[in-house]
């Protein structure tokens, strides 16, 4: 199968978060008929890691790796005569086709680089999480992201934020008997959107996005809760903001931090165009499989879209260049 091909078969096959069990046993079945030794990784039920090494390299220097979990909803291949569209196109089954094939390349050069496929990148980083506790001894490991074929001099870090505000129900009609969360928490939205946020010279601004809002129970209702999730893309350590979070919100609601993911400079190779990831990965839950390079075709700006693509141009491009990766670290 072609890479072009292999890339359109693995979008067809439906793998939104926590669904991965198929594409993980299409992968499996790929490699082993490409006469890898590939296993599954089992991570939560059905759900599980796909790894592949040679017959007789179980513990390779490098590892090529990334996810088989996408965002909702499926959306099923297609391409023309430069493009692959459909889910997951760039984020990251295109990925997986090019770092399968590139694997293969090298092993007829007698280089021999590992397969680590993950589940849950696009959640919560399960699959990378369970394998920091089985690593394998590599000494680098290539990510693959859609960094347009540029390796990434870092990648911004993510805090999730939940602001919870609450209140009195009362009627609409004297809301002097109530307490409204709506209005406590539309305050402490206002005050964080003042919030002056950390710029780092190298990576650029920290940056905020108010990803949804629940309250209310009717429009005679006051409220007496509400809700709104933010997210923030790091460009150091969380201490400072977080403080400054806590302190700017104050008593209007409660503040939690439900997850944070840190802000990361990463390796470069001397000849290779670079740019900075202003989205974050799973690298930082990968920490025991070697130093990291960040690294793969296609554009983050349209993954996540309804029009997801790959070029046609960008996927060989990758091929050599995990290639050509792979073999300046080896030597």
């Amino acid at each position: 199968m072609d890479l072009f091909g292999l890339t359109r078969q693995l979008i067809d096959i439906e793998s939104i978060t926590s669904n991965e069990n198929k594409v993980g046993d299409f992968l499996c079945a790929e490699l082993q008929a490409r006469s890898m030794i590939a296993r599954k990784m089992p991570v939560e039920g059905a759900r599980a890691n796909v790894l592949a090494t040679w017959d007789g390299h179980d513990h390779p220097d490098v590892v090529f790796s990334t996810h088989m979990d996408t965002v909702p909803p499926f959306i099923a291949s297609s391409e023309d005569g430069s493009r692959i569209y459909g889910r997951g196109a760039c984020d990251a089954k295109g990925i997986i086709a090019a770092q399968i094939v590139a694997a293969e390349r090298l092993r007829a050069s007698g280089v021999f680089v590992g397969l680590l496929f993950l589940v849950g990148e696009e959640r919560d980083s399960i699959g990378a999480k369970f394998a920091n506790q089985h690593p394998i001894g590599a000494r680098f490991m290539i990510n693959g992201e859609p960094t347009e074929n540029k390796l990434a001099l870092a990648s911004k870090g993510a805090l999730h934020v939940e602001l919870v505000a609450r209140g009195k129900m009362a009627h609409s009609a004297y809301p002097e008997l109530g307490e409204s969360a709506i209005d406590k928490l539309v305050e402490a939205l206002h005050r964080l959107h003042g919030l002056s946020l950390p710029v780092d010279a190298e990576i650029g601004p920290c940056t905020k996005n108010v990803g949804s809002i629940q309250g209310g129970r009717a429009p005679n209702v006051i409220p007496d809760f509400a809700k709104a999730d933010l997210f923030y893309r790091l460009v150091g350590p969380a201490d400072g903001l977080r403080q400054d979070i806590c302190k700017t919100v104050g008593d209007l609601a409660e503040v939690h931090f439900t997850r944070e993911t840190p802000a990361l400079k990463l390796r470069t190779l001397d000849g290779l165009p670079t740019m900075v990831a202003a989205f974050t990965t799973d690298i930082p839950s990968l920490s025991a499989w070697g130093e990291p390079l960040l690294l793969g075709p296609g554009s983050i700006h349209v993954a996540h879209t309804t029009g997801e693509f790959v070029e046609k141009l960008q996927l060989t491009e990758a091929v050599e260049l995990y290639c050509a990766v792979a073999n300046k670290l080896k030597h």
